[in-house]
């Protein structure tokens, strides 16, 4: 039967609910009649939505598919503000149960056909009057489609106990429209063959059912009934990670906050270094004592770092002035021996200090996720994860062992330098204190 329709008539039928979600940005959807979950794996990736419910009698069904709905690692790794609560139940449709009340949304596709005439009439009182939801998707067989199916015979289904014409349906439809408050418009999927369409209509009908909104009176069924029911059982329950959940924000902010201050600590260790190497190699590579400065190659590198310097002042006057330095904790003193490496102490440690404001002004993603500079400091604060400065106002990262041993033989190497003859070198690197603007780093 499938093979005819192009999609296949199920997608098209899923594929009807999830346009109506996208239009009407439904939060509330519940799918009466999920079995194995299948629409209810492709509304999961539609954000719309905000509370995903499936109900279906067949628990076993249900508990057959129902992880296929557990988030997957990019929900983890990259949360959004997006909320998504799944829960699946196990129960009839002909029985009301208070938490499925004042949904956006109820779903009820190929479902009415499979319950007995009397049961179509609870599952109308429970739907439409009990669930009061703002609109219902109701799709069924047109057993006027079937000659057109090859192979038919009798019900396109064993377990199926009716199936309608569309005046039958539509007369259903509107006396169910009448009584509870509700609007319906007809329509399908699954087009008939050309020069059929109009004789047969469409292979699935569809009523989509809005409520009347400001009609008093109407609904009225369960309305005064302020007791709770709770008639089904609940099988599956999940949350989707969220960042409106404060854990969960500041779980992705702090380690977006240590990956950027990683990188900037990481770019000033090794600019630091790698810029008196370079300078030490060319220098050895001419092999004179003058100092580099005189030779027109280093005239050339003089005017670049004095044009690098200009763009740095540019940065700093348009988006603030980011800076690292080391630092030692309150009350710590540093020992050093130069030539002789670190003395031992158990109180010193040595960090490179991070503004925070830097974080916050070069760093979109913190920014975004922090909202504001003083809410950044606030989250920071509520955990053992990173050590803020004593006023708060930035963020230390440890230095590494390594990076203490490059420092180390760095001075050791300017050591030797100085006394190889090269001191011209040392004053063109340090006849003035240069400052450093990491913002062109990030």
């Amino acid at each position: 039967m499938e093979p005819m329709f192009s999609p296949p008539l199920h997608r098209q039928r899923h594929q009807f609910v999830i346009d109506f979600v996208k239009r009407n940005k439904s939060k509330k959807v519940v799918d009466l009649g999920c079995s194995e979950c299948s629409l209810l794996r492709k509304l999961k990736f539609h954000r719309e939505v905000e509370l995903l419910v499936g109900v279906d009698i067949d628990g076993a069904k249900v508990k057959k598919r129902m992880h296929d709905l557990v988030p997957i690692s990019t929900d983890y790794l990259q949360p959004t503000y997006d909320q998504l609560c799944i829960e699946l139940y196990q129960g009839s449709v002909t029985q009301s149960d208070s938490r499925l009340r004042g949904f956006d949304l109820v779903t009820s596709i190929e479902l009415i056909e499979h319950l007995t005439l009397p049961d179509v009439e609870y599952f109308s009182e429970v739907v439409f009057g009990y669930m009061t939801p703002v609109a219902v998707i109701v799709s069924t067989p047109n057993s006027e489609f079937n000659p057109l199916l090859p192979g038919l015979k009798g019900f396109r289904h064993t377990d199926h106990k009716f199936e309608w014409t569309r005046a039958e349906f539509q007369s259903w439809a509107l006396k169910v429209s009448l009584k509870y408050g509700y609007e319906v418009e007809f329509t399908g999927v699954g087009e008939a063959p050309t020069g059929h369409d109009e004789r047969v209509g469409f292979c699935s009908q569809i009523g989509v059912f809005h409520q009347l909104m400001g009609r008093d009176g109407c609904n009225i069924l369960f309305a005064g009934d302020a007791i709770d029911v709770f008639s089904y059982t609940l099988l599956y329950s999940i949350n989707y990670p969220s960042l409106h959940d404060n854990n969960i924000l500041r779980r992705v902010l702090v380690t977006e906050v240590l990956y950027w201050a990683e990188n900037l600590r990481r770019r000033w260790i090794e600019e630091k270094t790698g810029e008196r190497d370079d300078c030490y190699t060319q220098c050895q590579a001419e092999g004179g004592d003058q100092c580099p400065g005189s030779s027109e190659q280093d005239m050339e590198m003089q005017e670049k770092q004095t044009a690098h310097g200009a763009e740095m002042n540019h940065l700093m006057e348009h988006r603030g002035r980011a800076l690292l330095e080391y630092q030692a904790g309150e009350g710590d003193e540093e020992f050093w021996t130069k030539g002789k490496g670190k003395q031992e102490s158990s109180t010193l440690q040595r960090s490179v200090s991070v503004p925070l404001a830097v974080l916050w002004t070069s760093c979109p993603k913190v920014g975004a996720l922090s909202g504001s500079l003083s809410n950044l400091r606030r989250l920071l604060m509520d955990g053992p994860e990173v050590k803020l400065s004593q006023d708060g106002s930035a963020l230390l990262v440890n230095l590494q062992e390594q990076d203490l041993e490059e420092e180390e033989e760095e001075e050791e190497d300017q050591n030797d330098l100085e006394d190889s003859g090269y001191a011209g070198v040392s004053q063109c690197f340090h006849s003035a204190e240069q400052e450093e603007d990491w913002e062109t780093n990030v």
